[in-house]
């Protein structure tokens, strides 16, 4: 008597993705329970196997747009964020913190530019010595982070930008960062006294006075 193969069939269905729009629907849950930014890889990892995240992520923030929250990409990860038109609406919730001293700001700013950029690289470009607390201070907000070192004399240390940067100011990666223009403009660089007119203890009193997390490109 022959055997039946009915039931391959129902077998191979057991390694069976789930159709797309139950594929959103994970994408969306993960996205919406987690506090970081998520890769599409942890997110395939949570969902099961054969499940297509970058699919589904493209269908999902296709779905999102003009709504009050967003899909945004921030750097190589996901997450949902608030409309920037609608930002206003958060600003209750914001803890008031203090602004950025001028030395961190122009740190900052050249570190975003110019990454990786190392700290005589700042100071040359800033006209004054860098001080440690203005380092010190960025990297406590997790804004910035050490680089790979550079392959000349000494073997500087580099500093780039994080992924927390990016997700503060509403950033994809840092090819959207405005002009060195319009940051002017907006008040966030200024041009610099000659060098040697700004000493590195009058930074570092600076810093002391304005230490704490920044405000800086408030919504």
């Amino acid at each position: 008597m022959a055997v039946s193969d009915e039931t391959e069939p129902q077998e191979d269905t057991l390694f069976e993705a789930p159709v797309m729009a139950e594929q959103e629907r994970m994408v969306e849950a993960v996205l919406f329970a987690s506090t970081e930014p998520i890769t599409v890889r942890e997110l395939e990892a949570r969902m099961p196997h054969g499940c297509d995240a970058a699919e589904a992520l493209v269908r999902l923030r296709k779905r999102y747009e003009g709504r009050g929250v967003r899909v945004v990409k921030i750097d190589d990860a996901w997450a949902m964020r608030t409309a920037p038109d609608l930002g206003y609406l958060m600003q209750k919730e914001t803890v008031e913190t203090r602004k950025l001293s001028r030395a961190a700001i122009e740190t900052l700013a050249i570190i975003a530019y110019h990454q990786p950029a190392t700290r005589a690289e700042i100071e040359e470009i800033r006209g004054v010595s860098v001080s440690r607390g203005t380092i010190d201070q960025l990297l406590e907000m997790e804004w910035i982070r050490f680089g790979r070192r550079k392959m000349t004399p000494g073997r500087p240390v580099t500093f780039v930008v994080t992924p927390s940067f990016l997700d503060h100011f509403g950033l994809e990666n840092a090819r959207d960062l405005p002009g060195l223009k319009e940051l002017r403009s907006a008040g966030l660089l200024e041009n610099r006294p000659p060098p040697g007119a700004f000493s590195v203890a009058e930074e570092e009193e600076e810093d002391e006075a304005t230490t704490g997390q920044s405000e800086l490109f408030e919504d």
